[in-house]
């Protein structure tokens, strides 16, 4: 069976027919806050379910309970605090118990919003605790330095979607619910990726839907580093895959949009918080999973979820993969006694490398058709 919300009830907070057209028309009248990409989508999942059970921006208690215990404060598990922050003169402009307009760039009414606490706000100890680092080289924690002083909570109505190019692989937690069980599928394992796939992308995937019904394969779309895959290619990449690899009923393909924190163990819980409420029974963890840099352990993000046996998903977690001469497949140290010399791996690095030298990978590490697909784009890379 599709799993439940997390917390039991999927959220939907979007305004629509006549109480759209009358949040619009008054709009203009409230009290303004301008936020960028990142807050716009974090309420945007809030106010589709992404984020079930949360109706808003968190409050002092569950904030405080999160950063310290990695709970709501009703206890059910949750791992990253979700906020809006304001500057000073903003805070003093508000009043709790007023409501507030949310606009995206300045120029896009996004929501109407409670405005029911405010409060400042440690950030030192925000970073220490989520990012167990308060070092600023950490973008997760140069991120948190970064934001206003003062924070918001309360709930929120969405009226507008912020424009999205990918409109064509969105499905939101209401559509892939639906969608699971019209094929028919009890257990389903949710794929996050950053990347085009792989040989070890997709012996992992195979592999885990292997035990289930289904594959959800759920790539992050949003704001990229220097030198990442763009996001056009990776879903280019993922539809040759699947339409050359995959059968059609095994596997869907469907974005979240969602701004990486990079905070590790955190962080892998909260993506399989994330895929709960898209309907997934099961989720992928691998090694260093929302890792950055070096600082956490390459498997503390697998660790992490035996504090959370309440969880209402159930991790998957993967080795490194490697392809072996020798044994002549994709395995691992587990079930591979050869020595380096005979082992391949799967080197993102060293797929960009061949990809910007206009050459395929070996057939050991990506798809041909996967790779001629992505050397197909003049330029593959974010620059």
């Amino acid at each position: 069976m599709v799993s439940k919300p997390h917390g039991g009830k999927l959220v939907y907070r979007v305004a629509r027919g006549n109480r759209r057209e009358r949040l619009l028309s008054e709009i203009d009248e409230l009290p303004k806050v301008i936020v960028d990409m990142d807050l716009a989508i974090d309420l945007e999942n809030i106010a589709v379910g992404i984020y079930s059970p949360l109706t808003g921006f968190m409050m002092r208690e569950d904030f405080e309970y999160v950063i310290k215990h990695m709970r709501l404060s009703n206890d059910l598990p949750w791992t990253m605090p979700i906020i809006l922050d304001v500057s000073e003169e903003e805070a003093k402009g508000f009043r709790e118990g007023d409501v507030i307009a949310v606009y995206y760039e300045g120029n896009i009414p996004m929501a109407t919003m409670v405005v029911d606490e405010i409060y400042d706000y440690d950030k030192r100890m925000y970073a220490e605790n989520v990012f167990k680092t308060i070092d600023s080289n950490h973008p997760g924690v140069s991120r948190i330095y970064r934001r206003r002083n003062f924070l918001l909570g309360g709930d929120i109505e969405l009226i507008n979607y912020i424009p999205n190019p990918y409109e064509r692989f969105t499905l939101r937690p209401f559509e892939t619910r639906v969608l699971f069980r019209e094929r028919g599928w009890r257990t389903i394992v949710g794929f996050q990726t950053r990347n085009a796939p792989h040989m070890g992308h997709e012996y992992v995937q195979k592999t885990a839907l292997a035990f289930v019904d289904g594959l959800f394969i759920n790539p992050v779309i949003g704001k990229k580093k220097r030198g990442d895959f763009r996001d056009d290619v990776i879903l280019s990449a993922y539809e040759t895959l699947i339409k050359n690899y995959y059968p059609w009923s095994s596997v869907v393909l469907g974005i979240v949009r969602y701004e990486m924190k990079y905070a590790g163990p955190r962080e892998a819980v909260h993506h399989a918080i994330m895929r709960k409420n898209f309907g997934c029974t099961h989720f992928i963890v691998g090694r260093d999973h929302a890792g950055v840099g070096n600082y956490y352990k390459p498997y503390e993000a697998q660790e992490i979820f035996s504090e959370f046996p309440d969880l209402g998903i159930t991790p998957l977690f993967f080795r490194e993969f490697f392809y072996c001469r020798k044994c002549g497949g994709i395995v691992h140290d587990k079930i591979c006694p050869h020595s380096e010399e005979y082992r391949i791996r799967f080197s993102g690095t060293m797929i960009r490398k061949t990809i910007l030298e206009n050459k395929l990978p070996s057939k050991e590490m990506m798809r041909p058709e996967v790779a001629k697909v992505i050397l197909g784009f003049e330029k593959p890379f974010v620059e």
